[in-house]
């Protein structure tokens, strides 16, 4: 599933711009204008061979915990850490910082894989922006 980026930022700006110019009575022509940028593309018209070389950062979150610096000292090797979250959690899949997914792991060629569960829409990624 390839999403561009590009297009929600758009029409996210177009949705502000629209819902700006109802409130400021402007001239029904720009708001049409904004209307029309939020209207989805055919899919002939998006070029996303711009973006397929541009590299992200894709990294897995397993749990997370908050330490006293006292405690984080006291580590040692062997110290166990116990996560806030629990063994039958999925964990967190993010590019770039952003959460884009849910996982599982799982072991491949004595890898660590993931395996991905639950993807998040990009109209809740938008959501979970503002």
């Amino acid at each position: 599933m390839s999403v561009n980026m590009n297009d929600e930022a758009a029409q996210l700006a177009a949705f502000e711009q629209l819902a700006a110019a109802e409130a400021a009575k402007q001239p029904v022509a720009e708001a049409q204008q904004a209307a029309e940028i939020l209207e989805p593309k055919p899919r002939s018209e998006v070029n996303i061979e711009a973006i397929l070389d541009v590299p992200v950062t894709l990294s897995m979150e397993v749990g997370r915990v908050r330490i006293p610096i006292r405690n984080l000292l006291q580590l040692t090797q062997g110290s166990v850490v116990e996560l806030e979250r629990g063994a039958d959690e999925p964990l967190d899949v993010f590019v770039n910082g952003t959460l884009i997914a849910h996982g599982e792991v799982v072991v491949v060629n004595d890898k660590f894989g993931v395996r991905i569960t639950d993807v998040i829409s990009p109209a809740e990624r938008i959501r979970k922006l503002k």
